[in-house]
């Protein structure tokens, strides 16, 4: 699919594996220049090497963006070695503290609102001065069903809940600027090395087959593909009329648009 991407500048966080890695993919497809960051400064740049072995331009930095002169470096090196990103996917996500309150310290759960919520946040104020002086752009923020219904670590629902009202929030003040803020909610999303991947390996088969049984009607786990097109699809201008929504996307839950 054409979606006149050539050219666009996008940074995605959490770009050297899974979802991230997928939407990255998609949208270097789709023309763009993509920057990559993640915890991992060695994957991160095998992941480069192998968007530029396909014929994509590709960069990376090393970097966690929970931490704030992290988030500067990543934005600084993109803007320095590809220009100032058209695009800004906040992908990165995850538990830090359990599902009981009980159990969760005010350690754990402020450090699952800074990776899931605060991240996207710093970020997006970084890349908005540019965006919107150019009059065009695209924050696309990955939060979770969980973020909509009950499920997750405390601090996780409640991460993911905020990126929603923040998007939301986000997308009024900007469209009037033309830059679209849109969020895409995944379901349970299986790839190596993901929470349901583990959780697979770890539970026993009943345990599986009972969560599968009561939240997956199709019976079977999500894949990354269908969020990197979704994604795609949203950084383009085929999604000049969608602002502020949040879309379910997975392999057999919800799949709503509001």
């Amino acid at each position: 699919m054409d979606l006149s991407l050539d050219g666009k500048i996008a940074m995605i966080t959490g770009g050297s594996r899974g979802l991230g890695l997928q939407i990255a993919t998609a949208l270097a497809r789709e023309g763009c220049q993509v920057s990559i960051c993640g915890r991992d400064g060695r994957r991160v740049d095998d992941r480069v090497d192998e968007f530029v072995a396909q014929g994509y331009q590709a960069r990376g930095t090393g970097a966690d963006v929970t931490i704030d002169a992290d988030s500067a470096k990543f934005y600084e090196e993109t803007v320095s070695e590809m220009g100032h990103p058209d695009i800004l996917v906040n992908n990165v996500g995850g538990r830090r503290g359990s599902v009981r309150i009980e159990d969760t310290s005010m350690e754990q759960f402020v450090a699952g609102l800074e990776v899931n919520l605060i991240s996207a946040v710093r970020l997006a104020k970084m890349v908005l001065p540019h965006m919107k002086e150019q009059r065009w752009g695209r924050i696309i923020n990955i939060a979770s069903i969980y973020g909509r219904e009950h499920g997750g670590s405390i601090d996780y629902m409640t991460g993911k809940a905020g990126l929603i009202a923040f998007s939301k929030h986000l997308a009024v003040q900007m469209a009037p600027h033309r830059v679209l803020v849109n969020c895409v909610a995944p379901g349970s999303i299986d790839f190596p090395g993901s929470t349901w991947d583990r959780f697979q390996r770890t539970e026993t088969p009943d345990t599986v087959s009972e969560f599968v049984a009561r939240n997956l009607p199709m019976g079977r786990f999500g894949w990354p593909e269908p969020i990197g097109e979704m994604v795609a699809f949203l950084a383009s201008d085929r999604a000049d009329l969608i602002t502020g929504a949040c879309i379910n996307i997975d392999g057999g839950q919800s799949k709503s648009l509001f």
